[in-house]
C-alpha cells in the first residue's frame, strides 16, 4: 500500500536562529541551506525578511541559489511584512509566504489587543495579500496549542477559503502533550468543512521535552507537514528535532502511514555544520547525532552488537552519515587528499584562496596533532573562513604564566583596527587574565553569559572547542574558537565574539520580533 508523503519543513535558519547567540551571517545561512537542499528538505524557511535588511538579503540570496527546495519567508499578518517576504522569495524556483497571527485568548487580549472578529479579518486579509504573489501560502495560528477549538475551526476555515494551501498548528510555548495535541489536530481536520483543500502542518516547541512526540502524534492524526530544526535548535528549549522526526518515521514504517524524501546520510554532516556555525555543541547523548548515539560501553551490549548489530541498534550509524573510518589525514597527507576529504564531507570550497588558507591551517594543525579527524576538519574550515573576513581584531600572539600560589599573568598582542597593540593583565585564572587583557585593548566590557569547552575528538592532543556568549547592552552574540591549547582556543573565541559585536553589519536579533 502506498504511503502519504510527509513534507519536512526546516526552520533552522529562522526559528533556530532565535536561540540567544545563534545569529548567522548570510554566508553561513547559505552554506546551511545548501546542505539542507542536499538532504532533500522540502521547504526551507530562510528567515523573517521584515526583521532587518540582513535577514531580507539572506532570504533573497538563498532563494537565488537553492533550486530543489521551496524557499519560505515568514511574515506577520501585515501588509508590509507580506510585501517584503514576497520580494525576498521572488528569485526562488519555488517560493512560499508563511504568514501568521495569534489565536489564543491570552495573545489576542494581551499582545494583539484585538477581538476574535478582528483576528479573523486580519488573517483573511493577510492570506489574500500573500496570494497576490504566490499560490503557495501557509497560514499559522500562533499559540494554537492554547487556543479555543471552536475559534481555531473558524479562523482556519476562513484562511483556507481565502487561499491558504498549508495550515500550520503551532504549539508555540511547548504546552501540549502528545495524546491531547494529536487528538486536537485530528478533530480540526475532521470538523473544518474545507480541510481537504489544505495540508495540515505542526510546529512544536520543546519546553516540556515533548516536541517530537507531539509532532509524531499529529502525523498519526493526519498532519502531513512537520516543521522542525537541525539539532532541535530554537529559542528557549528548542524545536522538534528534524533528525529525530525523520528517523522515527523511517525506523517504524509499521506504525507511521507516511514517508519522507529525506536523504538521511546528510544528517550528521549537517548537524556538525549547524553546531559549528551557531556555537551550540551537540550533547553526547543526543539521539541520532550525539557522539554517543551509536557507542556501546556495557560489556553485554558490546557482545550483542558484535554478534548481531540489531540486538542493540535499531538503525545503522552509516545511514545517518556517521563514518566508519574517522581518522582520515595526517601531517604527510597532500593537498589533493585534503581537498578530496573536504568534498566527501560536503564542505564546499568557493575559491583557490580559501583552499590555500585551509590547507595552511591543516598543515599547522597536523604538526601539533598526529591524527586529523573529520570533526577537526569541520572546525578548521570554520577558522579558515573566519580568517579571510575583514575583522576589527586579530589575535597575533599570546603568552600566559600560571604558577601555583600566584595569580596568572597574561600578555596579549592583537591587531586592532589595523594597528598592533599589546596588553597585560592579571586574573583569577589564565583565561580570566587573557580576557581582561583583550578587554583593555578593545576598550569595552561585556557580560560573559556563557563559557563552554568541549573536546572535538578523543585523546590528549585533541582540539578543544570553546564557545562564549557575550551580552552587550541586551545584544547577545556568541564567539567560537578551537585549538589544541585551551587557553588559545578561549582567546580565539573571545576575539571572535568581539569581532561580531564590532561589525556594523550585525542586524537586530530576530527574537525582538514575533514568531510562531
Amino acid at each position: 500500500m502506498s504511503k502519504d508523503r510527509l513534507i519536512i519543513f526546516d526552520t533552522t535558519l529562522r526559528d533556530g536562529e532565535q536561540s540567544p547567540g545563534a545569529s548567522m551571517t548570510q554566508e553561513e545561512k547559505i552554506r546551511i541551506a545548501l546542505m539542507l537542499e542536499k538532504m532533500r528538505v522540502d521547504v526551507i524557511e530562510g528567515g523573517f525578511p521584515i526583521a532587518s535588511p540582513g535577514d531580507f538579503e539572506s532570504v533573497k540570496a538563498i532563494a537565488s541559489i537553492v533550486k530543489d527546495s521551496t524557499i519560505c519567508g515568514l511574515a506577520r499578518a501585515l501588509e508590509k511584512d507580506i510585501d517584503r517576504a514576497a520580494e525576498a522569495i521572488k528569485p526562488a524556483n519555488s517560493g512560499r509566504i508563511h504568514t501568521f497571527i495569534a489565536t489564543s485568548p491570552i495573545h489576542m487580549q494581551n499582545k494583539l489587543r484585538m477581538t476574535p472578529d478582528q483576528v479573523v479579518e486580519q488573517a483573511v486579509f493577510a492570506v489574500k495579500r500573500a496570494r497576490h504573489y504566490t499560490d503557495d501560502v501557509e497560514f499559522s495560528c500562533e499559540d494554537a496549542g492554547r487556543s479555543e477549538f471552536d475559534f481555531l475551526c473558524r479562523v482556519i476555515e476562513a484562511a483556507i477559503a481565502a487561499g491558504a494551501r498549508t495550515i500550520n498548528i503551532p504549539d508555540t510555548v511547548g504546552y501540549q502533550i502528545p495524546s491531547v495535541f494529536g487528538d486536537m489536530v485530528g478533530r480540526l481536520i475532521a470538523n473544518i468543512p474545507n480541510a481537504d483543500k489544505a495540508v495540515f502542518s505542526v510546529h512544536c516547541h520543546n519546553d516540556l521535552g515533548l516536541a517530537v512526540g507531539n509532532s509524531l502524534a499529529a502525523v498519526m492524526q493526519g498532519a502531513r507537514q512537520v516543521e522542525c530544526t537541525i539539532n532541535g535548535l530554537g529559542e528557549r528549549a528548542g524545536n522538534a528535532s528534524l533528525e529525530e522526526v525523520v528517523m522515527a518515521i523511517r525506523v517504524r514504517p509499521d506504525v507511521f502511514p507516511v514517508e519522507t524524501r529525506i536523504d538521511a546520510t546528510h544528517i550528521v554532516p549537517t548537524s556538525r555544520l549547524v553546531s559549528s556555525v551557531t556555537g551550540f555543541p551537540v550533547q553526547p547523548n543526543k539521539a541520532i547525532v550525539g557522539a554517543n548515539a551509536f557507542a556501546h560501553e556495557s560489556g553485554i551490549h558490546q557482545d550483542g552488537v558484535l554478534k548481531h548489530r540489531e540486538t542493540y541498534e535499531i538503525m545503522r550509524a552509516q545511514d545517518v552519515g556517521w563514518s566508519d573510518n574517522k581518522i582520515v589525514l595526517g601531517k604527510h597527507s597532500g593537498r589533493n587528499a585534503f581537498k578530496t576529504r573536504l568534498q566527501e564531507l560536503n564542505i564546499e570550497l568557493t575559491s583557490e584562496e580559501e583552499l590555500n588558507a585551509a590547507f595552511s591551517r591543516f598543515k599547522d594543525l597536523a604538526d601539533r596533532k598526529h591524527d586529523i579527524f573529520d570533526e577537526d576538519l569541520m572546525v578548521l574550515m570554520m577558522d579558515a573562513r573566519s580568517a579571510q573576513e575583514d575583522v576589527a581584531y586579530e589575535l597575533l600572539a599570546l603568552n600566559v604564566c600560571s604558577t601555583t600560589g600566584e595569580a596568572p599573568d597574561a600578555k596579549v598582542i592583537l591587531k586592532a583596527h589595523g594597528k598592533e597593540q599589546t596588553a597585560r593583565a592579571i586574573g583569577g585564572g589564565p583565561v580570566d587574565a587573557v580576557y581582561k587583557a583583550i578587554e583593555s585593548i578593545v576598550g569595552e566590557t561585556a557580560t560573559l553569559a556563557l563559557y563552554s569547552v568541549n573536546n572535538i575528538t578523543s585523546g590528549t592532543d585533541a582540539q578543544g572547542e570553546v564557545t562564549v556568549r557575550l551580552d552587550k547592552g541586551g545584544r547577545i552574540i556568541h564567539g567560537h574558537g578551537a585549538d589544541t591549547d585551551i587557553v588559545i582556543a578561549s582567546a580565539k573565541a573571545y576575539v571572535d565574539a568581539w569581532n561580531k559585536l564590532a561589525s556594523q553589519a550585525l542586524r537586530e536579533h530576530p527574537q525582538h520580533h514575533q514568531g510562531v
